[in-house]
């Protein structure tokens, strides 16, 4: 359990609780931001009663089990506990129940100022619980969609936040289970979110951009300066958390207009 007074943990072995905030961090910011001086790392060092060099190191030993840093040549370290491994394995198949967990746990603390995390939690109707959860997941599921693609769609490379929408692969409309799964989303201007949602644009599984024929048809010059043009080319790619070939051809089998 985490405790609210001002005992220093350092030193202390990590326990369950503690590594559920971690990991939840480290999906939310870029790797080369898990420093001593980010703030949201000092932020969860206080509600920790840990130093952030301790908790910048946690967050390293998680990317010594990350394939795509692997494929970068990035390298977490490389001192991880089995808890790590333990904690690592079972959030990356539940992703829903990650970010949840993560903000039960801050809620126990009294010394959390997250605001993305920070929503008051409901002791009344079941349905009220449910406006909280839909929060909570759709603000972790864009902050890390967000960072993994730095704030850039990845069909245009438009880097305007308030045009940019974390999109998902397989809406969680059709499956729950991936409403928050960071292989399940796409940074996507709010022009091509459209596209894709309507099955004008998808990936292939070598993450190249299909416009449906009924556009690459069109004789419209806008359509094909603005849309068509990205026809066969690369995707721009996620640091971490490259989408799922199987989510990418669920949404060709289901949704893509051929």
């Amino acid at each position: 359990m985490i405790t609210n007074n001002n005992v220093d943990n350092y030193g202390a072995p990590w326990k369950r609780e503690e590594l559920i905030l971690a990991f939840e961090l480290y999906c939310r910011i870029p790797f080369k931001k898990t420093k001593a001086n980010n703030t949201e790392i000092i932020n969860l060092a206080g509600i920790l009663h840990r130093t952030p060099a301790s908790v910048a190191r946690k967050l390293g030993n998680f990317g010594a089990f990350d394939p795509h840093l692997r494929q970068q040549n990035i390298s977490g370290l490389p001192h991880y506990s089995r808890l790590d491994r333990e904690i690592w394995n079972e959030f990356n198949n539940d992703w829903n129940n990650l970010v949840f967990e993560a903000y039960r746990i801050r809620k126990k603390t009294k010394n959390d100022t997250d605001e993305t995390i920070n929503i008051i939690f409901p002791d009344g109707p079941t349905e009220q619980l449910k406006t909280v959860k839909h929060r909570v997941h759709q603000s972790f599921f864009r902050q890390t969609i967000m960072t993994n693609y730095e704030w850039r769609c990845c069909i245009t490379g438009l880097s305007i936040p308030e045009c940019l929408i974390a999109s998902h692969i397989i809406p969680w409309s059709k499956e729950e289970k991936y409403r928050t799964d960071p292989t399940n989303g796409l940074c996507l201007s709010s022009t091509f979110d459209k596209l894709f949602d309507n099955g004008l644009l998808t990936i292939s599984d070598d993450f190249s951009i299909m416009i449906s024929d009924s556009l690459l048809r069109s004789e419209d010059r806008a359509t094909k300066d603005a849309i068509c043009v990205y026809n066969g080319k690369p995707m721009m790619m996620p640091h971490r958390f490259v989408p799922s070939s199987n989510h990418l051809k669920w949404h060709r089998d289901n949704v893509f207009v051929a």
